[in-house]
């Protein structure tokens, strides 16, 4: 016994048929359309050759064929893939090869890109063109709504399903090559279950789904990207409880239309990406604080980078029942640490409530101390994924055994204070080493950010003769004007941190240039960075 995604939405849609599962625009599709549709395209996968746990990459923008061929996937025993829409041509090929990718959905606005790589990807036996009026369907794809339209029966493969099948999440991080996070669909499950609006007793018991379905479950709006962990996990447990999914039908970010979204749909809970997304919204709350009623909603969730506390306050004004969480995970280690914010209660900024089965440790593999100032890494127990796909070297320094048990140790440093909460420092990978110091970037750009024309910063290190390396800002600023001042910044940092964690050098840019999961490309900031040293 054991949870498999696909027949627990297969309960849902039976369950509650006539409910929204799907909502995207003035477009609504119910739980028995989205389950038929998910058939048609299962079929087509099926139909196209593809074995048992074949992979299947999603090239696709938010809307309803993202989770619809995602659905239609786990319904046939096979693998998705999320693919980052911004990836070039040789990123592209990278990681459909790395991850043996058999079939792709994608949009048609990626027609040209696929032109070009196609004949590099030999394997991909089926192209499955979703329409989006920006051309024909090419001669060597197929048609998605003929594929989505194409079933009377239920799809199930000849092999059945599976707890044990895989969902397949490629991370980036910040640093070398992608990497795909095996995760079983039990506990992929399991671990969302427990914090679900409707949780499941048993492991796989489908009449304890029927029996607990009531009625529609949250209706949630994954603001960020379905192709990065956050709105897709987030979204996954909404879908688990009977819930509906709301996706924006803009490609960038706008926050009116987020806003209005949330007004009309009643959305009850959403997940964003930290400042980049929180401080737009209260910017337009604040500047007209009767044109949006928001409510409807319950929480909102984050996770990815941190999310300032003064930015949540600002948010609890204009909502006080709402809970604002924010979440230290990663795709290979959920439940690191939580932070909650409501309007009784405050949380500082990269301060997080250590999760149930998590802990730091230092590079023995023994507990640190509370309030010792001593640096570690956070490693979690409990539920994890298998490893990296083909990558057994990574897996190994990744997923480690201690005191017996099974633990994931991404990389991420953290301090525990007195009182048993976690100090986030960030990846040790973009540590600044400054005359023997350790300076982890995170924590200065949170410094950085509480500056009042400063928007968004990056702390990288650059070559520096006598320290070995310097701490270097990179800020993008609220006004675009320029003409920061350096000694006014450097000093508003030092009245919060250590003086040798403070920036030496300030570098203005436009934009920061965030990826839609909140990531920043370190190395092009540093090497930005190096060259304006350089030069001035």
């Amino acid at each position: 016994m054991g949870w498999n995604f696909a027949d627990v939405w297969e309960v849902v849609a039976e369950r509650m048929p006539d409910a929204p599962a799907q909502v995207h625009g003035d477009r609504v599709v119910s739980w028995a359309e989205f389950d038929r549709r998910a058939d048609g395209v299962a079929r087509a996968f099926l139909d196209a050759g593809l074995g048992a746990q074949a992979k299947v990459a999603q090239y696709l923008y938010n809307g309803p064929e993202y989770l619809e061929s995602l659905f239609a996937a786990f319904k046939a025993g096979l693998v998705p893939v999320n693919t980052n829409y911004r990836y070039g041509d040789d990123e592209l090929v990278y990681l459909w090869d790395n991850a043996d990718v058999e079939a792709v959905v994608f949009h048609g606005s990626f027609t040209e890109r696929i032109e070009s790589i196609r004949h590099q990807l030999p394997d991909v036996d089926l192209w499955l063109w979703v329409d989006d009026a920006t051309g024909p369907c090419p001669v060597w794809a197929q048609d998605y709504e003929t594929a989505a339209t194409g079933a009377d029966t239920r799809t199930v493969a000849g092999w059945g399903r599976s707890p044990e099948d895989l969902y397949l999440l490629y991370t980036g991080g910040t640093t070398g090559s992608p990497k795909g996070v095996m995760w079983r669909q039990h506990d992929l499950f399991t671990a969302l279950n427990g914090a679900a609006a409707v949780s499941y007793e048993g492991e796989g018991d489908l009449d304890a789904v029927r029996a607990a379905l009531q009625g529609p479950g949250p209706v949630h709006l994954p603001a960020c990207p379905l192709m990065h962990g956050t709105a897709a996990f987030s979204s996954f447990a909404a879908m688990n409880s009977g819930g509906s999914i709301v996706t924006l039908t803009r490609r960038s970010f706008d926050v009116v239309e987020l806003l209005d979204t949330v007004h009309r749909e009643r959305v009850n809970t959403m997940a964003i990406v930290g400042d980049a997304f929180a401080k737009p919204m209260l910017r337009h709350l604040d500047a007209e604080p009767d044109r949006w009623d928001v409510t409807s909603l319950v929480f909102i969730l984050s996770s990815g980078v941190m999310w300032s506390e003064e930015t949540k306050q600002g948010l609890l004004r204009h909502h006080p029942k709402m809970l604002l969480v924010d979440q230290f995970s990663s795709s290979e280690a959920l439940g690191m640490g939580s932070s909650v914010s409501t309007a009784d209660g405050a949380s500082a900024t990269a301060r997080f409530a250590l999760g149930r089965n998590a802990r730091v440790i230092d590079h023995r593999g023994r507990d640190v101390e509370p309030g010792s100032d001593q640096v570690g890494r956070v490693a979690v127990g409990g539920l994890q994924p298998v490893g990296y796909y083909k990558d057994p070297a990574k897996t190994a320094e990744t997923f480690v055994e201690l005191d017996g048990q099974r633990y994931s140790i991404p990389g991420d440093y953290a301090m525990v204070e007195a009182d048993g909460t976690l100090t986030l420092l960030g990846r040790g990978s973009m540590c600044i080493n400054t005359g023997g110091e350790k300076v982890y970037p995170e924590e200065v750009e949170e410094a950085l950010k509480t500056h009042a024309r400063i928007r968004d910063a990056v702390a990288v290190g650059v070559p520096d003769e006598r320290f070995g390396e310097a701490v270097t800002a990179v800020v993008e600023l609220h006004d675009g004007s320029g003409g920061l001042d350096e000694d006014d910044v450097i000093a508003h940092v030092k009245q919060r941190l250590a003086s040798y964690k403070a920036p030496r050098r300030l570098v203005e840019v436009a934009s920061i240039a965030r990826s839609p999961n909140g990531k920043v490309d370190y190395r092009r900031l540093r090497q930005l960075a190096v060259d304006e040293v350089a030069t001035s």
